[in-house]
């Protein structure tokens, strides 16, 4: 399945995006709330995981250092380069892709236990969310499960382009069981009200 991307949202302008300086939705740290999923005690069993448009890879790589077999997907090359320079600093091995997520399948279809959401859903064109919501299907096998962070701000514009919890479940309940979908209580005090963490397991 391959998606049109507007212009303004091509590969080309998001490295432009990156080349400008630091991007906004660029925490420089893993997010609080996947920080808070791997160190709980009924944290996800480590296995294959593939995070969609992974920026510089900050939660890629904290992933990996719990002992997922990850696999990161940007579609940008300066992420990807810098993704590539963090992981062998700390001598981690991640599978590196820099590609358009609409092109992974059918080549990666039912390839991952985990698909790891956070600032890709957001980024992509509205239009393309349902696109998106098959993608994530096809790319986990059964009982596989989406872990996001979801950007359920209601500013108008984007991106980031906002959601609701309730158009989220909207779009992924005909592929998946929300296990859970909930404020986020460890925010960055800039996003603070904004995200709702999810776990989806594929049906």
């Amino acid at each position: 399945m391959t998606a049109q991307t507007p212009s303004s949202l091509s590969s080309a302008a998001w490295e432009q995006r990156y080349q400008e300086g630091t991007p906004r939705w660029d925490l420089g740290q893993p997010a609080p709330a996947f920080q808070s999923l791997l160190t709980a005690a009924d944290a996800p069993q480590p296995g294959r995981a593939i995070a969609l448009g992974a920026g510089r890879g900050h939660d890629a790589i904290f992933f990996a250092q719990q002992g997922f077999e990850v696999t990161a997907v940007d579609f940008a090359p300066s992420p990807i380069q810098s993704l590539r320079e963090q992981s062998q600093a700390q001598q981690l091995s991640l599978n590196l892709l820099q590609k358009d997520i609409f092109d992974l399948t059918p080549d990666l279809a039912g390839q991952f236990d985990y698909a790891i959401e956070h600032t890709c859903f957001c980024a992509i064109d509205p239009s393309l969310r349902p696109d998106y919501v098959a993608l994530v299907a096809d790319l986990l096998v059964p009982k596989g499960e989406l872990l996001a962070v979801f950007f359920t701000h209601q500013r108008s514009g984007g991106p980031p382009f906002g959601t609701a919890p309730a158009e989220v479940r909207q779009l992924f309940e005909p592929y998946f069981d929300i296990v859970t979908l909930e404020p986020v209580a460890n925010s960055v005090p800039s996003r603070h009200g904004e995200e709702h963490f999810g776990r989806l397991r594929r049906r």
